[in-house]
């Protein structure tokens, strides 16, 4: 018989690892050989088990919505970089486009059923790319979008700069104030300021902003 499919599962909550690994577990062709719930545990796992495939959601922490990107692309720069098939409840046209530039080779929302979350991971395993129909049709339409015209980048302190590659980190206000050691409250004004400048009124989509721009 072909080698199994080695997968792990890197989510936060232990009630959803549990739940993906009971569903995969049936498939006689894929072998779940970890779960990790934060990104030091993902990066150890992987190193350890060699997984072909990580099924990766993208709130990793209480204090960031898409700590998982930052996970991602640290996952597709190993070598031999594992597959990742993003699983989650976002649905939003950034960041989908995000998880492509990070490496992901897929993306899926939680309510996919057992079948289809299956098709997804032997898509990927064989290469492929697997996006459930809702992502799918946010990538042809930022493909079918007309080009932006060209901007330049916005004039961010040295300090905003720290705090967007902080940003892109997952960290909250309070992370970000005890690595800058700063309060809380000067970080939130901080990251006030980069939403501000990058024209954006959400953390992730300052994060994206600030890596089309090259900022990060």
């Amino acid at each position: 018989m072909p080698e199994p499919i080695r997968l792990v599962i890197v989510d936060d909550h232990a009630i959803v690892r549990q739940g993906l690994r009971s569903i995969l577990e049936r498939e006689p062709d894929i072998e779940v050989v970890g779960e990790a719930a934060s990104a030091p545990e993902a990066l150890d796992l992987v190193a350890a088990t060699r997984p072909h495939i990580v099924l990766l959601d993208l709130k990793l922490s209480a204090g960031s919505d898409v700590a998982g990107l930052t996970l991602c692309g640290q996952l597709t720069a190993t070598a031999p970089a594992p597959g990742v098939l993003v699983v989650t409840t976002f649905l939003d046209q950034q960041l989908v486009l995000e998880a492509i530039q990070r490496g992901a080779r897929g993306y899926v929302l939680k309510d996919v059923d057992a079948v289809a979350l299956a098709a997804a991971i032997r898509a990927v395993r064989r290469g492929e790319s697997a996006f459930d129909s809702h992502s799918a049709t946010m990538v042809v339409r930022s493909l079918a979008a007309p080009p932006s015209p060209a901007v330049t980048g916005p004039d961010l302190t040295a300090r905003e700069r720290e705090v967007l590659t902080l940003l892109a980190r997952g960290l909250s206000n309070e992370a970000i104030g005890r690595e800058l050691y700063i309060s809380a409250t000067t970080a939130k004004f901080h990251v006030g300021n980069v939403m501000r400048k990058l024209s954006v009124t959400r953390r992730a989509e300052a994060v994206y902003a600030g890596s089309k721009l090259g900022l990060i």
